[in-house]
């Protein structure tokens, strides 16, 4: 019994209490919920639920306040990553050739570091690795914790923010561009 408990523990983590075939929603605030276990979820128009603003310290910057709220109107990919993360080290260029095509048609990148308790490291990968878009830097999660029941453990996981920010999909696992670029694209095309 003692063995399966981890086991259970992270399935509860990532299942929550789905319910349906999708996520669900109370008082029209966004909660997350993995369907079956799901770790890539595409949320209809219909059916999509805001966030709370999400912000923290610049990585780059530090003293500066970077806060989704910032790019209203705009597609807004956050994504969760860490330099100590080798799947995060894979996906990282992918990420930026996906933003460099898209960002002029009202598409905004922003990262947020985790669990990176040196500062220096993050900023190094950013920049070793050509990183044009922003990062939050918050090692211990906090800018996260008004997203209910999501994974802050899943890392790399990547969240779409329609032009209404509201969550469009999640995906908790490593990302290519073949696979976020005309997700990305087709959130850029729809109308407000």
């Amino acid at each position: 019994m003692r063995r399966l408990l981890p086991a259970l523990l992270a399935a509860l983590v990532l299942t929550g209490c789905a319910t349906g075939t999708d996520a669900v929603a109370t008082g029209g605030d966004f909660e997350f919920v993995a369907p079956g276990g799901q770790t890539r979820i595409r949320y209809e128009p219909a059916k999509r639920q805001k966030p709370p603003v999400l912000s923290g310290d610049s990585l780059l910057e530090e003293g500066k306040t970077i806060k989704t709220s910032d790019y209203a109107g705009k597609v807004v990919v956050l994504n969760l990553w860490g330099s100590w993360c080798p799947p995060c080290r894979d996906e990282v260029d992918d990420l930026e050739r996906v933003f460099e095509q898209t960002k002029d048609s009202g598409v905004q990148f922003l990262g947020i570091d985790l669990r990176d308790e040196i500062r220096s490291a993050a900023a190094d990968f950013v920049r070793d690795h050509k990183q044009t878009y922003p990062s939050i830097y918050d090692p211990p999660g906090r800018s996260l914790l008004g997203l209910r029941g999501y994974p802050r453990n899943a890392v790399p996981s990547t969240i779409l923010l329609d032009r209404q920010h509201r969550v469009a999909a999640v995906f908790l696992s490593k990302l290519t561009d073949a696979e976020l670029l005309p997700v990305v694209q087709e959130l850029a095309a729809e109308k407000s």
